[in-house]
């Protein structure tokens, strides 16, 4: 079994910042692309930003410049370092891994539970 894992959400004032993190553990082979979406209170979830294994990022436009996406393929992690925090930004952040478990098998999307970001004005 395959687990992801965010932390780091919580309540911060407008400018502020937040360091959110996700670990994924278990049976991993290999980490393929890695990236951290959000759901915005009564609406969809929308892609923030990706990093692939061989670290081509991606970001949406609503967080270039102030959100930076790394990754630690050492410790299966990827993290989210959100600065100039604004209202808008207020969300449930969920982190996804395309991960294989082994060398013959295919990979495989996985998604963790998310973790709460509030944003006060």
């Amino acid at each position: 079994q395959v687990q992801l894992v965010e932390s780091g959400g919580d309540l911060v004032q407008a400018g502020g910042s937040l360091r959110l993190s996700c670990a994924a553990s278990g049976d991993i082979w290999r980490i393929n692309d890695m990236a951290w979406y959000r759901a915005p209170p009564g609406n969809q979830r929308e892609l923030v930003a990706s990093i692939s294994s061989g670290g081509i990022i991606n970001y949406s436009d609503a967080v270039k410049g102030r959100f930076t996406i790394s990754r630690d393929n050492a410790k299966n992690t990827v993290y989210l370092q959100m600065n100039s925090l604004k209202p808008d930004d207020t969300a449930v952040y969920y982190c996804k891994a395309n991960i294989q478990r082994a060398a013959l098998f295919g990979a495989t999307t996985y998604w963790g539970k998310g973790t709460r970001v509030t944003v006060s004005s």
